[in-house]
């Protein structure tokens, strides 16, 4: 047991979950996605998924469509959104969007978002999008 004696021992930390830090991993992991999707339109995602049951239980691979957050305006402008899950997040109170002059400045936009992301500059906009409009209030029993 000499080798043991020669270690110095502490207490482990423990695990930390941040719900801001996932947050803005999953935000960045979506625009990285839409950068992808720029430089190849084809793209896809790929994930793992099980199937079966029992015995025949496996992983397999599915292929995801990913959609392009940006559209064309009447003007000829593009117009890019950042989604939280299925709904755009509003930067002003009833703007969502951000106007870009051409889609070839849209790689240039992504970077800018992905900072501002690592930064927590968003970090207020996406807890105010992850909390549900609506939330049912519990019924009081009758």
């Amino acid at each position: 047991m000499p080798v043991l004696k020669s270690l110095t021992f502490t207490v482990v930390p423990s695990r930390a979950f941040d719900p801001a830090a996932t947050r803005r991993a999953k935000l960045v992991e979506r625009l990285e996605e839409q950068k992808r999707l720029l430089a190849q339109p084809s793209y896809v995602r790929v994930v793992q998924r099980w199937t079966g049951k029992g015995d025949a239980r496996r992983q397999i691979e599915k292929q995801q469509r990913v959609k392009p957050w940006w559209r064309n305006d009447g003007a000829g402008h593009v117009i890019m959104a950042v989604y939280h899950g299925t709904r755009p997040i509003e930067f002003e109170k009833g703007k969502a969007g951000i106007a870009v002059q051409a889609k070839d400045k849209l790689p240039a936009l992504i970077d800018h978002l992905i900072a501002a992301v690592q930064a927590g500059e968003l970090d207020e906009l996406l807890a105010r999008a992850a909390k549900p409009a609506g939330a049912a209030k519990p019924r009081r029993a009758a």
